[in-house]
């Protein structure tokens, strides 16, 4: 197995959830429940809200976006103070692909970030035709990050067993 650094890539528990198509969103306005709103994320990642209309919630985070609609909410609600919250309520957005010899290849979405490992295992496993070295397909543009998928099962290379990020895709040669 080639050389690869393996802390070079980015662990997304680190940071702070992106929010994505699809997921879902409590947006609560203090004292205001016609400007709350529980709303999906549409496939192009804007969200329309009371008085204020479309912002940009795909690929940014619930803090970010806490800030901007505060300052947009300020502009029409002025002797008030606005306190707005946004939680994800449901993640839906959270996907990649297992594909090769494995036992269900295909898309698989999670509520929760899950190991290279776990993902295999949801494929339900490598099938008896299946290599020992795997490798990721991530980022654009796209590197190949190779993995041994027995050292990073057993423990032995643990560094190997990546967090799978949005949009990654697994291939079992």
């Amino acid at each position: 197995m080639p050389a690869y650094d393996y802390k070079s890539e980015p662990d997304p528990r680190a940071s702070e959830f992106k929010i994505g198509p699809l997921d879902h969103l409590s947006i609560v306005v203090w004292k205001n429940k016609d400007l709350s709103a529980d709303v999906v994320v549409r496939p192009d990642g804007i969200i329309t809200l009371p008085l204020i209309g479309d912002v940009q919630a795909a690929g940014r985070t619930a803090t970010e976006m806490q800030q901007e609609v505060t300052q947009r909410y300020l502009e029409f609600v002025r002797n008030e103070e606005i306190v707005v919250s946004i939680a994800i309520a449901q993640v839906n957005s959270y996907y990649f692909t297992v594909s090769g010899n494995v036992e269900r290849a295909g898309l698989y979405t999670s509520k929760s970030y899950v190991s290279t490992v776990e993902a295999v295992a949801m494929a339900g496993g490598p099938n008896k035709y299946a290599a020992d070295s795997i490798y990721i397909v991530r980022g654009h543009p796209a590197r190949r990050i190779p993995i041994d998928l027995s050292s990073a099962t057993s423990g032995e290379h643990p560094e190997q067993n990546l967090t799978v990020i949005r949009g990654d895709v697994i291939v079992v040669p």
